[in-house]
């Protein structure tokens, strides 16, 4: 067992001081001190000095098995090492296949993601990738998630980009059909989490398959979807209707036609829309590309999960309290993906834990009660680490 001292608690509602015992990757006990203990019980403390304590962020866009390929076969990323995640203060991600769910397939996937959990993060994925027929493991996406105990929803499913399926309403809507059933033969997330591109077609789609089933909104969860300034608009009109929206930390350049995360997320907040159906991911292992106006790939860039951090410490310098912007990596993400114990702290959930100096730079890191960062340093490496990784 652990004893967290002297930590200021945002869990994310502000707690304020607090002693944590931590044991078996649970929040065993939580007060205002903590009671004398046997020496025998408690292997380690950590005092925290009154720094920031936070539920470990939940980065629900992933490519755990590194992402790309646009650009030929050598422009396929690398997939990301354990520590690329939590010293951004990562706990748990979401692994998802994009552009090439071919050369990278379901298998690689389920791979990546029970070797992140044997390193000790908390990992999940979505069956299929950007096209249609979706790539499956069994050869339905029903059984794969109704089988495999890692798979928890579908995407990224592309719509509105010219790498996609072109999918039509059908076949969106038998895809969201089956994921949403297999949601309520499992308990898992049954969602359909969809890539946007930038066309001008944007959300048209996600909005007729809400006009003509009987699907809940909640099934259907864009991401990227501050891309463009426009799209954003459509995005939280969606938002207003029942679906949660997915905000990505990419980088965004002076006088460019999209929102930065921190921008849109201060506008969704200003817009009145319902604050538990947004939240906020990386696309880390992914490639970030630039096209030219014949779909050729002119410059690209790789996305991680330390933009999350940076993204909180943004909002934070603009005025936006910790309470209200937390969610958005935390509890928001637990809830749309229905993962019980996550993005929050709280006795009996799971003792994913960060710690924040004043500067907002992330000190500590407890990943299912094992800690991962200390003082700033890694402690816990990947398996093919190394020191200078």
């Amino acid at each position: 067992m652990m004893l967290v001292r002297n930590a200021d608690v945002y869990a994310p509602a502000a707690l304020g001081r607090h002693d944590l015992l931590v044991g078996g990757g649970k929040v065993l006990w939580m007060g205002a001190e903590a009671p004398a203990l046997p020496e025998a019980l408690v292997a380690a403390t950590l005092d925290l000095e009154g720094r920031r304590l936070l539920p470990g962020f939940i980065d629900g866009h992933v490519h755990v098995t590194g992402g790309g390929g646009e650009a030929g076969f050598a422009s396929r990323v690398p997939a990301p090492m354990l520590s690329r995640y939590t010293r951004g203060g990562v706990t748990t991600v979401v692994g998802l296949l994009g552009t090439d769910d071919v050369a990278r397939g379901t298998r690689e996937l389920v791979a990546g993601i029970n070797a992140l959990r044997e390193e000790g993060l908390s990992a999940w994925g979505h069956a299929g990738g950007y096209h249609v027929p979706p790539a499956t493991l069994t050869g339905s996406l029903r059984a794969d998630l109704a089988f495999i105990d890692c798979l928890i929803g579908v995407g990224e499913l592309a719509i509105s980009d010219h790498r996609s399926s072109q999918p039509t309403l059908d076949e969106l809507l038998r895809i969201a059909s089956e994921t949403h059933v297999a949601g309520l033969m499992t308990g898992k997330a049954g969602i359909v989490h969809l890539h946007l591109g930038d066309g001008p077609r944007g959300l048209d789609l996600v909005r007729r398959a809400l006009d003509a089933s009987e699907l809940p909104p909640r099934v259907f969860n864009p991401t990227h979807v501050n891309r463009r300034r426009a799209l954003f608009d459509e995005a939280i009109e969606l938002a207003r209707r029942g679906c949660c929206i997915d905000i990505t930390a990419f980088p965004v350049a002076d006088g460019e036609d999209a929102w930065s995360a921190a921008d849109a997320l201060v506008r969704y907040f200003a817009s009145g829309a319902p604050r538990e159906r947004v939240t906020v991911s990386s696309d880390a292992g992914g490639c970030l590309p630039c096209f030219d106006d014949q779909g050729r790939v002119c410059s690209m860039d790789v996305g991680h999960s330390g933009v999350l951090i940076e993204t909180l410490r943004e909002l934070l310098a603009r005025g936006v309290s910790l309470e209200v912007a937390l969610p958005a990596f935390t509890s928001n993400v637990a809830d749309l993906l229905r993962l019980p114990g996550k993005g929050r702290i709280a006795v009996g959930g799971d003792a994913d834990l960060v710690a924040l100096d004043d500067a907002g730079e992330v000190t500590d890191v407890i990943a299912r009660g094992r800690v991962h960062v200390r003082g700033g340093a890694v402690v816990r490496r990947g398996t093919f680490e190394t020191q200078h990784t």
